[in-house]
């Protein structure tokens, strides 16, 4: 691996990997690579210590004991919080927008308190929210729609520091009542789309990936089996 080679991070997929969100790491590898730039996944485990100097950072979904564990990995280890306070971009995946926020609360009522990377708070709600997921993006830069499964029980509260990712048209999204979806502060932006969300969503992927990489905006791919799946998935959200 060269200086120059595209460094993301996927964190914690040994706690932090259900319904696949790990594919969000190779999704941003492989468009890079499309584009001729050189790009590698490294992985962090339990085992290894939070690095602060790769590009972008990438977490998954998790159930209630794997989020403890996660948040005291990333509390003994800082480093995801160095990297987002200096401006590198980070994607966090359903789970990991709780672990991200100030605190949550269990199925089982406890309060775990978070890395406070969002301005967020998150609460069971009364009923499981599962089934296609489709948004209108409000955050700069993103203008298709956005869409992809979500399977959480959590209802997220954002805080006057925190906003959101996208105005829900189809779906529950942040499951709170006033209908967002997602989170975004400073670089670190949050979803509660699988799918994996950046396969799906490949606006946001090359959004992710410029900012990773400095630029304003990257040369577009073109690949026709990724707008089919678009539409296929956004027809499944209107038919739901």
């Amino acid at each position: 691996m060269s200086e120059s080679t595209l460094r993301i991070g996927l964190v914690l997929p040994d706690v932090m990997g259900t319904y696949g969100d790990g594919g969000n790491a190779l999704i941003l590898r492989q468009r890079a690579r499309m584009r001729g730039i050189d790009a590698e996944i490294i992985h962090i485990t339990l085992d290894d210590e939070v690095p602060d100097s790769l590009d972008v950072y990438t977490l998954g979904g998790a159930e209630d004991y794997a989020q403890r564990l996660a948040t005291r990995h990333l509390t003994r280890f800082p480093g995801l919080q160095r990297a987002a306070a200096a401006g590198r971009p980070v994607l966090a995946i359903c789970a990991a927008i709780q672990v991200l926020g100030h605190w949550y609360e269990t199925s089982a009522g406890e309060r775990v308190d978070g890395i406070s990377l969002f301005d967020l708070t998150t609460a069971p709600q009364a009923e499981r929210s599962i089934g296609e997921l489709v948004t209108e993006p409000v955050l700069g830069g993103l203008t298709a729609p956005l869409s992809g499964f979500e399977n959480h029980r959590g209802g997220t509260t954002l805080g006057a520091g925190a906003a959101p990712l996208g105005r829900v048209r189809h779906g529950v999204g942040n499951g709170v009542g006033d209908g967002t979806e997602g989170v975004v502060q400073g670089s670190v932006i949050g979803t509660y789309m699988h799918g994996p969300a950046l396969a799906r969503n490949p606006e946001l992927a090359d959004l992710l990936l410029a900012r990773a990489l400095g630029r304003d905006d990257l040369p577009p791919l073109e690949l026709p089996q990724v707008d089919r799946l678009r539409r296929e998935r956004l027809a499944a959200g209107r038919r739901g």
